[in-house]
């Protein structure tokens, strides 16, 4: 008795055996200009060929472009974009992202289609690209090219990524040079009248992030106990603030130390001051560092503050995130253990942490070599 021929409901696309003997389905698919056509999928067997008909009509269901050829980049990275890295990272990270999509990869390697792309279209792209601006900038953007090959991937339309079989450029880390202690204590004296003052005094001492210092409420905030908690971080992204979590998401929970408490207290009497002056005026808030009428500070404006003061000292202007370095070297100076500094700052990987202490490493053995010149000096009864 013949087989009976097994039809598919209306949509459900078709299954055909090809005269080469393989099957052959094929399914109405939606296309990155919202527009459908016809998908094609091959299998040994019937059932091999109805699993991958089945994994076409289930994106069918969630609304998922299938492109029936190769997409060129030009069109996945902005679908990838807004897809992918929109809904799922930090807008930060989406911002950076969208900027090399705009900027590099699409004008200088857009035209190539994701099968066709090879390694050594991507290593011609970097080389150039490193030309053109930093190596920096080149290795940013072979990052955020693997990321969305990487999606791709995922996706089934590359079956591999060529952009992971590329070594990055080489970048050479900017050497680090936070202040001395001498030149902390001079910028902490000169900051005492400054508005800003307890938030400098909580960056160098505890090397909070602008944002975390922007972003930190009263709430976080157990002056009673001397504990901190980082929860969370305000950016200004795409013309607004926003808040967000910590970098790399790692909220953490500190000490706060004794001299971190008097100068939250003066600004919280500031604070109320302030509040009291500007009446109807005062936009409520939960925020530790806010403006005259209560909103929070802009983070720009905490850079500028801390710029003007190191100016208005003499000292050399370093950034503002170098504070956080000159705190780890402080403590890594003092004893403390490389992964409970990690902990403190919030880093997302000890070789970071390691990379200040290899730092203050270098610093003792000068100390070291100097005091054994001064011995090897020395003359025999003098």
């Amino acid at each position: 008795m013949a087989q009976q021929r097994k039809r598919n409901p209306n949509g459900a696309g078709t299954i055909t055996k090809r005269k080469d003997g393989r099957y052959q389905a094929a399914v109405y698919v939606l296309q990155p200009d919202g527009t459908r056509a016809r998908k094609f999928a091959y299998g040994k067997t019937w059932a091999e060929c109805d699993v991958k008909r089945r994994d076409l009509l289930a994106k069918v269901d969630q609304g998922v472009p299938v492109p029936t050829r190769s997409a060129k980049l030009s069109e996945w990275l902005p679908y990838w974009l807004e897809n992918v890295v929109r809904s799922r990272w930090k807008l930060s990270t989406f911002d950076k992202y969208e900027a090399h999509v705009r900027l590099y990869l699409v004008p200088m390697i857009g035209a190539k289609r994701l099968e066709s792309l090879s390694v050594g279209d991507v290593r011609r792209f970097l080389t150039r690209l490193e030309k053109q601006t930093t190596a920096a900038t080149a290795k940013e953007s072979h990052s955020v090219l693997r990321s969305a090959l990487t999606a791709a991937s995922r996706e089934e339309l590359v079956t591999r990524n060529v952009a992971s079989l590329v070594e990055p450029p080489r970048v050479v880390s900017r050497e680090l040079s936070p202040w001395t202690l001498d030149e902390t204590l001079t910028f902490l004296a000169a900051a005492r009248k400054d508005p800003l003052y307890a938030a400098f005094v909580l960056a160098v001492t505890m090397g909070l992030r602008r944002g975390e210092i922007v972003g930190l409420r009263w709430g976080d905030v157990d002056l009673d106990n001397r504990v901190l908690y980082v929860r969370q971080q305000t950016q200004r992204r795409q013309g607004r603030l926003y808040e967000d979590d910590p970098k790399g998401r790692r909220r953490r929970v500190v000490p706060l130390p004794a001299m971190c408490v008097a100068p939250l207290r003066w600004h919280r009497m500031r604070q109320a001051a302030a509040k009291k002056a500007a009446g109807e005026r005062w936009q409520a808030s939960e925020y530790v560092f806010t403006t005259r009428n209560g909103r929070p500070v802009e983070p720009r404006n905490v850079y500028r503050s801390f710029t003007r003061v190191a100016k208005d000292a003499g000292l050399r202007v370093v950034r503002l995130h170098d504070a956080r370095h000159g705190c780890a070297t402080l403590l890594v100076a003092a004893g403390v253990a490389p992964r409970v500094v990690m902990e403190i700052l919030g880093h997302s990987q000890i070789s970071i942490t390691m990379d200040v202490y290899t730092h203050v490493v270098q610093d003792t053995q000068r100390e070291a070599i100097s005091h054994m010149d001064r011995l090897l000096k020395r003359r025999p009864g003098s």
